[in-house]
């Protein structure tokens, strides 16, 4: 039970950290594909799984307590008039329990070039416990370099073509995914100043039950063979729709202490045809 552990025993920062990311990093490696081995093509609109307007809300529990309501929102965006651009947004809030001895109240925004689905500017407001920062990338997609401003400091670093961030890589995934047990690739992500290889296996088709119902998904494996977000290595299993649609549903992932647990409790209206199917 955790009021029979001691809170400074849980390092509770390191775990809100870990719940943050949770659903904002962990679908970053679904892809089947490697970003920089794709060639980028334009989208039309009904290529895309997801929609300006599109708004899907996660509960998030570790050790069987909720901690976080996560959003992750598709927002209508001007754009020049040669380029469809959507802004996305990704919010974490900690629920009453966890805001009375560690707060957090953390806001991404990533534009979206939505013919290449590769980002092009990122802001990330964080705010945990007493902690505040807010961090900004711009992402040089054509010249390989992405400018990185942080603590007052601005620097400049290479990245490998179509580098995604930690949450458009959700969209892009979306719309490349095919539903292939076996396949496996690697790709790179541009977090905390550093680019994140991160590879990732299909494992299998699963029938799995929430709020959203009983819906067939497509249950993926990713590895995380970095330190940092997770504070060790380990591996995290996320569940897609197997559809149209293709919306994350749930979220597993092992820490140092129990599990994190995210399922979609909120925007789950376009999972009704794959429901109908059981």
């Amino acid at each position: 039970m955790l009021t029979s552990v001691p809170v400074r025993s849980l390092r509770i920062p390191s775990v809100a950290h870990i719940c943050r990311c949770a659903v904002l990093v962990a679908v970053v490696a679904l892809s089947p594909y490697s970003v920089g081995s794709i060639e980028a093509e334009p989208l039309g609109e009904a290529k895309r799984p997801f929609q300006v307007g599109e708004r899907l809300t996660y509960e998030v529990s570790w050790l069987n307590l909720t901690a976080f309501i996560a959003v992750m929102e598709v927002a209508r965006m001007d754009g020049p008039k040669d380029q469809s651009v959507a802004k996305l947004v990704g919010t974490a809030q900690s629920t009453p329990v966890i805001t009375k001895f560690f707060p957090v109240d953390n806001r991404v925004e990533s534009e979206l070039d939505l013919d290449t689905l590769t980002p092009e500017h990122m802001t990330f407001r964080r705010r945990e416990g007493k902690k505040k920062e807010d961090i900004e990338y711009v992402f040089h997609q054509k010249e390989g370099v992405v400018t990185a401003v942080r603590g007052g400091t601005t620097e400049s670093l290479p990245i490998p073509a179509g580098t995604q961030d930690i949450i458009s890589c959700l969209y892009y995934t979306r719309t490349r995914l095919p539903p292939n047990p076996g396949a496996s690739l690697k790709m790179n992500v541009y977090h905390d100043k550093k680019n994140r290889p991160v590879e990732v296996r299909v494992e299998a088709i699963e029938t799995i039950e929430g709020a959203w119902g009983k819906a067939e998904t497509v249950r993926v494996l990713v590895i995380m063979p970095f330190h940092g977000l997770f504070m060790n290595k380990g591996n995290i299993r996320v569940w897609v729709t197997n559809d149209e649609r293709k919306t994350p549903v749930r979220m597993t992932a092992k820490v140092v202490l129990g599990s994190i647990v995210a399922d979609l409790v909120d925007g789950f209206e376009e999972i009704g045809a794959a429901e109908q199917k059981y």
